[in-house]
Order: C-alpha cells, then sequence, then structure tokens
C-alpha cells in the first residue's frame, strides 16, 4: 500500500519552524488530544494476554517432556519473552500507571522475575539513551564493544576487535544471537556492584528466576535436549530484542560530543520510524513508533499511532526531516551503515 504522505492538521498547529516554541505547541495539542492519558484497561488486557501466553508456553513445555519437539516451544518462548520485555519497558518509561510504585512493580515482576532482567539496570540505561540518543561520549547503546558505529570508533580498535569491526556488517545477526547472554550477565553484574538501587529484591528475583528457568529445563530434558533448548530459545530472544530495537537509531545521524541540539531536532533527527500496520505495531512492542516514543517517552503505547499524524503533519509544515522506511529498508541501512564505520 503506497503512503499517501503527511497528512495536514486541522486546525493547523501555529508554528512556523522547528524548536522549544515548536515543541510546546506541539506538545500542548498532544495534550489536548487526551494522547497522554493513562490507558488502564489496555494494559490491563495486554498484561493478562502476556501472562496467559507465558503460561500456555510452560504448560507446553511440561506437557511435551523430553522431545526434540521442545525446540518448537524455545522459538515460540523466544518470542512471548519479546513480548514480556516490551511491558518491562513500557514499565521503566512509566506508560502504564502514573504512580512510580505500579510501574516499578511491573517492571521487577516481567523483567526480573518472568526473563530474567534486571529493570533498574536497564531503565537507567535507557534513560541515559533517550536523553542523548545517538550522542557520542553520552549514549550507552553505541558504546558497545562488539561493534562500532563510527569511523573514529572503529579505527580505535586493535587486534580481534578491528576485524570484527571490519565484518561487523556481515556478523550483526550472528552477533544478536548472543544479546539475551549478554544482558543476563550484565543484569547480574549490576546488581551485584552497579548502580541498582533496589539490589537485594533484585538480585532475589533474578535468582528465583534462574533456579526456575534451569530447573525445570534440566528436568524435563536430557543434556542433549536441554544444551539444544537454552540456545534457541535465548538465542532466538536476543535476536529478537536486537532485531526490535536496531531499525531505531542505527544508521542515524551520529551527533559528537560537542554537538548541542534542542530537544525536538535531537530526538527527531536521529531516530527512525518503521512503517507498517497493527501486526508490525506488535511485533516490534510499539517501537516502530521511534520518533514519537522519543518526543513523548511516557506515551502510552495504543496512543502512539495517532500521534504519529500529528507529528509527521508537524514536521512537513516545519520542514524538519522525518524519517520512515519499511522493516527491510531499515535493516538495509543499518548495515549499510556499520559497513561503511567498520571499513
Amino acid at each position: 500500500m503506497t503512503d499517501p504522505g503527511p497528512p495536514q492538521l486541522s486546525p493547523p498547529l501555529a508554528v512556523a519552524c522547528p524548536g522549544p516554541a515548536g515543541y510546546t505547541e506541539l506538545r500542548r495539542r498532544i495534550r489536548e488530544e487526551g494522547l497522554m492519558d493513562r490507558r488502564p484497561r489496555y494494559y490491563a488486557i495486554k498484561i493478562a494476554v502476556v501472562a496467559v501466553l507465558l503460561g500456555g508456553g510452560w504448560a507446553a513445555f511440561f506437557a511435551l517432556g523430553d522431545s526434540w519437539y521442545q525446540l518448537l516451544v524455545a522459538v515460540y518462548l523466544a518470542a512471548v519473552f519479546g513480548q514480556v520485555a516490551f511491558l518491562g519497558h513500557e514499565a521503566g518509561h512509566r506508560q502504564i500507571f502514573r504512580s512510580r510504585r505500579g510501574n516499578d512493580l511491573v517492571g521487577l515482576v516481567y523483567g526480573n522475575l518472568l526473563i530474567g532482567l534486571s529493570f533498574g539496570w536497564w531503565t537507567g540505561k535507557h534513560n541515559r539513551h533517550h536523553a542523548y540518543p545517538n550522542q557520542e561520549g553520552r549514549d550507552p547503546d553505541i558504546t558497545i564493544g562488539a561493534l562500532a558505529f563510527t569511523r573514529d570508533q572503529a579505527r580505535g580498535r586493535r587486534g580481534v576487535t578491528r576485524v570484527l569491526a571490519r565484518y561487523q556488517a556481515y556478523l550483526f545477526f550472528p552477533l544478536l544471537l548472543l544479546e539475551a547472554v549478554s544482558m543476563h550477565v550484565i543484569s547480574i553484574r549490576a546488581v551485584l556492584k552497579g548502580p541498582v538501587c533496589r539490589w537485594r529484591l533484585e538480585g532475589l528475583l533474578l535468582l528465583v528466576h534462574a533456579a526456575a528457568y534451569l530447573t525445570a529445563v534440566l528436568l524435563v530434558l536430557s543434556w542433549p535436549r536441554a544444551l539444544a533448548f537454552l540456545a534457541v530459545q535465548q538465542g532466538l530472544f536476543g535476536l529478537y530484542l536486537g532485531c526490535a530495537f536496531a531499525p531505531n537509531h542505527k544508521g542515524m545521524p551520529v551527533l559528537s560530543e560537542e554537538d548541542n541540539l534542542d530537544f525536538l531536532r535531537r530526538q527527531v533527527l536521529t531516530s527512525r520510524n518503521v512503517s507498517g500496520g497493527r501486526l508490525t505495531e506488535t511485533m516490534l512492542g510499539g517501537l516502530n513508533y521511534q520518533i514519537e516514543h522519543h518526543l513523548f517517552p511516557a506515551m502510552p503505547r495504543p496512543a502512539l499511532r495517532r500521534c504519529r499524524l500529528l507529528v509527521r503533519a508537524f514536521c512537513a509544515q516545519t520542514g524538519l526531516l522525518y524519517c520512515e522506511k519499511g522493516l527491510v529498508s531499515s535493516y538495509s541501512e543499518v548495515l549499510r551503515h556499520l559497513h561503511a564505520a567498520g571499513r
């Protein structure tokens, strides 16, 4: 289906150029439309559905027993773990409840307990990313040892890491298979000696998850099948998360430490939307509306679709570049950027 182009606001926003004043007017319109209001019914249903899907996956696991068909269950659980992670992400941005306590409860249960990722570590890291997306020295998401996002980063690599940088475009998707394991390790390290405030509670929940997960796998499956199950489930879980987050900023302009853009330009110019319908929205956890999410991080997921219309029209009216690509095109741009930076 062809894109009809930026929709027109009715009435149009009374602003002729982007900047702080323009963002203030845009934010006023967003609030007038009620797009920042909480959606308790939506999230009550979403939380319940994801819980049922997760419970159903583990019920199938125990019912199937020691069988190679468990690898199908592993694929299913990898996808459901991704949906659980999206809810944890939304809790971290306080999209679900207005109170911090309610969001933290969802984040700790759906993050630490159900999938074994530290909610406190993730929230701290992700908030720094939102403050300075794609800015060298400030965004933790472009300071990754395995990848180089600029030519200067690649030039600074030596030995094996330099070889990895040179071929990183070819290695990108295989490396994502290790993403979940890496996040588990970082979560444990953050709880033990990192900036996690409730480290005792988070550590206990991570321990309960690991004990329950590994006990179930090792009790039901023989060693060869257990290892295969772990590799497939955790590998695809990491791949899923990486593929959901990668199109958002990778391949977009990387800002130097000296760049000092205003909030509106910083968020819009470094972010990329992914076009698609409700299936894309569900599979990417609403992250396909990345520009709107960065402009209004606390906006509930179901409001982002309407918000996109207003933001696109605002950008068209003010001449601010608004990037939106298809999913395949987004991955192509990511790989081209990594290839150019690495070589």
